[in-house]
């Protein structure tokens, strides 16, 4: 079976079929994709800003990573639940799709670099501003490049 035969057969399935031929579907789980998307950026913002040095000085890194992990993981969570049958109401046109490739290589990044290396900088030892501010930079690099390709899937 070759990769376009298994991305045909998945679009094909139950699911992407009923999701594809409702007129409401879609469209109500692109909804709550999108909110799980909002908490995501959320939680990685405050985050990420606290690393930069900007907004809640008054409270450590460490904390304010510890309270919004939970939020992350939930965020997450609903993205993959509801991006697994967006992905299959429309698995043919992902599969041609390149900001479908490359939202789905930056996400891996974007997750590697959160849970290997951000989350460690933001609750471990304090570093030096000019690493923080690095790690900060990466990591808002690289959610900003899963949510534009992500939304630059409606247009391929």
């Amino acid at each position: 079976m070759t990769p376009l035969e298994l991305f045909e057969r998945l679009e094909a399935s139950a699911l992407g079929t009923a999701i594809r031929d409702s007129a409401w579907l879609f469209p109500a789980i692109e909804a709550v994709h999108l909110l799980g998307l909002a908490l995501l950026g959320g939680a990685v913002l405050v985050v990420d800003l606290r690393l930069l040095g900007v907004g809640l000085a008054q409270r450590p890194v460490a904390y304010v990573a510890r309270q919004l992990t939970p939020w992350l993981a939930f965020a997450i969570t609903v993205m993959v639940a509801t991006g697994i049958p967006l992905f299959l109401s429309e698995a043919v046109k992902c599969f041609h799709s390149e900001a479908f490739r490359l939202k789905m290589v930056a996400l891996a990044l974007a997750l590697a670099f959160t849970f290997g290396v951000r989350n460690r900088v933001a609750k471990g030892q304090p570093l030096p501003a000019r690493w923080n501010r690095f790690v900060a930079i990466c990591s808002l690099a690289l959610w900003l490049t899963v949510a534009s390709a992500g939304r630059w899937i409606g247009f391929s």
